[in-house]
Order: structure tokens, then C-alpha cells, then sequence
């Protein structure tokens, strides 16, 4: 001890022990680390586990508000366009919000959330931010159900724009299309004419959208043809409605 204190005559010496002993030390040590080895392994897998478990929980809410964004997105802008077109009515309107659908595939009805407290009474006309969907047929304090165009129980007065042709346009029962009665087989009506109501009646006033002609079918030998017209209004997508109010109404929304 006294020589390796005060001389370096043992330093070849230790070197050559500290090469034998290191395989025995590391020997010695190998279960604690590989223990220590394992242990961090499957803890790592876990915190692993656990993080993959809650970036799959952020990402579904993240879709979630995706979505939720995207709806109030076009909610909104279905909102615009029906107040951009009540802008453009001289009628004063009210807005109404679709709530509830007749589950009756026989009859095209809807319900909406204002009645005769809002000011809202049988045969009162209804538009989306296309077109006439149809008229108010029953009332109640504060909701009212709707007859739309295409019911087959529900017909409009309507002249074609381009050639002021007065016809009548009944529901068909199906959602997407309007026939056109009694049209004569030489009438000055062609596909793509634009349809409004005429105002005769006094039910619907002048000049709403009504529906664009998609058919006529001459039928030799007969005196009317066939001719049916696509509705304007969006019968099966509109969710907010307007309830026009004329100044012969006396009301106002």
C-alpha cells in the first residue's frame, strides 16, 4: 500500500487486475441491469399505450367539432341566402325552422316551430331560398304544419315567364317533380322554361318561384300534352322557411 502511495511502480499492475476484473464486474452486474432493462421497456410501452389511447380520444373529438363546424358552416349559409332572399321579397316575412317531418311517405307534409301567436294562419305561403314549398294548412298556438307543392293534394296557379302562359301545377307525389294540367298540345311551353306564380286566386302572390320545366311530351292524336316541371324549392334539404306576410294579410312578420 506504502509503494502504491508513493511510487508508480504498481500502475502496470493495476491496469492489467482491471482487465481481468471488469468481465467479472460486468457479470455481477448484468441481472440488475437487465431487470432495470425490462422494467423500463415495458414501462415505456405503456406510457406508449396510454398516449396512442388519448391522441385516438383527441383525434375523434377533433372530428367530432370538424364535422360540428362543418354543419353550423352550412347552416349558416343556408341562413344567408333564405335572409339574401327575403331582402329581395316586398312581403314582409317571418322565419320558421323545420321540426319535425309527417313519416307518412303518402303525404308530403312538415311541421314548423310558429303558429297563430307569431302571426301565422291557414294558407299562408311558405318559401325557402329557392322557391314557393308550399302553404300553411294548419295552426296551432305555436307550431303549424305545411302542405308542400309537391303533395299530391296541393296545386299553384304558375305562368311561364317567357311566354306568360297561365297553367296550374299539381304535386306528384314525388318530391322532385310537378306536372303541369291541361296543357294544350300547341302551347308555347318547352323544356327549361322558368315557372312563378301567377297570383291568380289570391292564395300565392306574384312572381315567387315555383319550378323549371323538364318534360314536354307530345302525344299525337291527343289534345294535351305531357309536361312536368323540377320544384325550385329544396323540399327535401330546406330547414329554415320564410312565412310571407302580404300587405291583404294585414299582418305583419
Amino acid at each position: 500500500m506504502a509503494t502504491d502511495h508513493l511510487s508508480n511502480y504498481l500502475d502496470d499492475i493495476r491496469a492489467a487486475l482491471t482487465v481481468v476484473v471488469t468481465p467479472v464486474i460486468v457479470a455481477a452486474d448484468l441481472p440488475n441491469r437487465t431487470v432495470t432493462g425490462l422494467t423500463e421497456i415495458f414501462t415505456t410501452r405503456d406510457t406508449m399505450r396510454r398516449r396512442i389511447s388519448e391522441l385516438d380520444n383527441e383525434l375523434l373529438l377533433l372530428r367530432a367539432k370538424t364535422e360540428k363546424m362543418a354543419s353550423l358552416t352550412a347552416e349558416n349559409n343556408r341562413l344567408r341566402d333564405l335572409l339574401g332572399s327575403a331582402a329581395k321579397l316586398q312581403d314582409n316575412v317571418l322565419v320558421a325552422e323545420l321540426i319535425g317531418v309527417d313519416p307518412d311517405p303518402e303525404r308530403h307534409e312538415v311541421v314548423i316551430d310558429k303558429g297563430s301567436v307569431s302571426g301565422a294562419f291557414v294558407g299562408q305561403p311558405v318559401l325557402d331560398a329557392e322557391g314557393l314549398l308550399g302553404q300553411v294548412i294548419e295552426v296551432g298556438p305555436y307550431i303549424s304544419r305545411v302542405l308542400l307543392i309537391s303533395d299530391v293534394a296541393h296545386s299553384v296557379p304558375v305562368q311561364v315567364v317567357r311566354s306568360n302562359l297561365r297553367l296550374i301545377a299539381q304535386g306528384t307525389g314525388v318530391t322532385r317533380q310537378l306536372e303541369l294540367l291541361h296543357v294544350q298540345d300547341t302551347a308555347d311551353i318547352r323544356e327549361g322554361d322558368v315557372l312563378v306564380s301567377s297570383g291568380l286566386g289570391n292564395r300565392f302572390p306574384v312572381g315567387y318561384p315555383v319550378g323549371v320545366v323538364n318534360q314536354v311530351v307530345h302525344d299525337p292524336g291527343k289534345p294535351f300534352a305531357k309536361v312536368t316541371a323540377t320544384p325550385a324549392a329544396k323540399l327535401e334539404r330546406s330547414r329554415h322557411v320564410l312565412l310571407v306576410f302580404t300587405e291583404d294579410d294585414g299582418r305583419s312578420g
